[in-house]
């Protein structure tokens, strides 16, 4: 198996659809499998997932366990040399996937890499760009709402110097398009930390890499919708 996609649902019975049939034209030569694990949606998206798509893995949660813990529930069950974290509020274009799989294999010191994420027109998306380590400076302000005062005071950590055209190593990417090395996942037991409800689990993962020797990359050798 080439390549395994884990998405997290909750109440994405609006977008999961279209995410779905995306990753089927974007895995044109390589195998793959989709996990999906819905956390307890009052809507219809697990309903929608069994009914139109039988050939996805569906597993559901009695209630909302965030984002790490389900992600862990189908790594653990996963079988792909690569993993994809993908968000259900993503579009994947055709033969994008089978691209970055190839990528992957070429850049074997490479943990965990992401792509070039779109708005719904095509645009680029500012607010789902790699970012900087944070500081407790950072963090500090965030909660402070510094910002408004000043607001420059964040622009080392919002890597408001990046630019989106390079391929470059980058300290964190975002949750939405991770794609891991089998041997991550391996040597760390888990795909992103347990002890994270959601938030920072990403950050938390691409320290984690960098601990490893291995590389965080951003490469717009492909481009994603993300809807955020």
């Amino acid at each position: 198996m080439d390549l395994s996609i884990i998405t997290v649902t909750w109440n994405s019975e609006d977008l999961i659809e279209k995410q779905i049939r995306s990753v089927k034209i974007g895995c044109k030569n390589i195998s793959y499998e989709q996990f999906i694990v819905d956390n307890a949606s009052i809507d219809k998206t697990a309903k929608v997932i069994a009914s139109e798509f039988p050939d996805i893995k569906l597993l559901k949660n009695d209630k909302n366990r965030g984002f790490a813990f389900p992600n862990n529930q189908a790594a653990k069950l996963a079988q792909g040399e690569f993993l994809l974290f993908l968000n259900p509020d993503m579009r994947v274009a055709e033969g994008s996937l089978d691209k970055m799989v190839e990528w992957m294999r070429g850049h074997a010191d490479t943990g965990v890499a992401s792509c070039k994420l779109l708005d719904e027109h095509g645009n680029l998306n500012k607010d789902a760009l790699p970012r900087r380590f944070p500081t407790i400076l950072d963090q500090a302000a965030i909660i402070l709402k510094l910002p408004r005062l000043f607001p420059g005071i964040l622009n080392n950590y919002l890597f408001k110097d990046f630019n989106p055209e390079a391929e470059q190593e980058v300290d964190s990417v975002r949750g939405s398009f991770i794609m891991m090395r089998r041997e991550v996942y391996e040597k760390l037991g888990w795909a992103f930390d347990p002890r994270y409800f959601i938030w920072f689990e990403d950050v938390d993962l691409c320290r984690e890499v960098k601990k490893m020797g291995l590389k965080v990359v951003y490469t717009p050798v492909i481009s994603c919708v993300d809807y955020v």
